[in-house]
């Protein structure tokens, strides 16, 4: 039960809208790979299969709006 960074919600909610790793890397103004690394992250602090998964786990858990 890691809690999510700031940076990492984030890049949840950007997931959740939505956006690709590309967009959200441009948005954020960091590297792709770094986005990659922070999703990789969220995917094992929310033990998520899948970006789907995480944002529906991270929804029903109230980090982000469902």
């Amino acid at each position: 039960d890691d809690p999510l960074s700031g940076r990492e919600l984030e890049v949840l909610r950007k997931i959740a809208m939505g956006s690709s790793n590309k967009i959200i890397a441009a948005e954020l103004n960091v590297a792709e790979s770094t986005v990659k690394s922070h999703i990789k992250s969220i995917m094992s602090k929310l033990n998520a299969n899948d970006r789907t998964h995480a944002v529906t786990i991270a929804a029903r858990r109230g980090f982000i709006d469902g």
